[in-house]
């Protein structure tokens, strides 16, 4: 499968990158091989292959979550340029 210089222009037209001619062109190569490559994979017989979300055999270790001491407000708002109260004051970031 190939994928075309204008594709490879528009997927960077969509990600808001601006790509030299050069690096179209070698995107374009790049990407068709890699699909070239998943085209052969999807020939191999997988029918007995269980589906793996990780190539390793690792699982979440869960912990109970309890309630715990915590930092009273005023250590915790101890190093805080500005608080208002019990809570950092920040200055104001949206515009309009």
């Amino acid at each position: 499968m190939s994928i075309s210089a204008g594709e490879v222009r528009h997927v960077a037209e969509l990600a808001r990158m601006a790509l030299s001619d050069h690096e179209v062109e070698e995107l374009s190569a790049q990407l068709s091989r890699i699909l070239d490559h998943m085209e052969t994979l999807r020939e191999l017989p997988t029918d007995d292959v269980e589906p793996t979300a990780h190539v390793l055999p690792i699982r979440n270790v869960w912990r109970q979550d309890t309630v715990g001491e915590s930092l009273p407000p005023d250590a915790a708002l101890a190093n805080a340029p500005e608080r208002r109260g019990n809570y950092f004051l920040v200055p104001k970031i949206v515009e309009r």
